[in-house]
């Protein structure tokens, strides 16, 4: 990842997404209501990529059940 390049993390409370932080590298840009028209921007296009790690999770969990028997 560049220094450069900016990330969105959102923040979870209750399993309900409470902020949405704009980072450049380590240094806190912004913080974006995940209400507002860009939060709700935002949170639409990085859905997949939940998505893709919840499915190599449970692809791991498969795999070292497989590994037990």
């Amino acid at each position: 990842m560049e220094e450069n390049e900016t990330t969105y993390h959102a923040v979870e409370k209750d399993g309900q997404v409470t902020a949405i932080w704009e980072m450049q590298g380590r240094k806190h840009l912004r913080t974006i209501d995940p209400r507002s028209e860009e939060g709700r921007r935002i949170l639409g296009s990085y859905t997949v990529d939940e998505a893709e790690h919840a499915g190599e999770q449970a692809a791991g969990e498969q795999a070292a059940g497989e590994a037990q028997q």
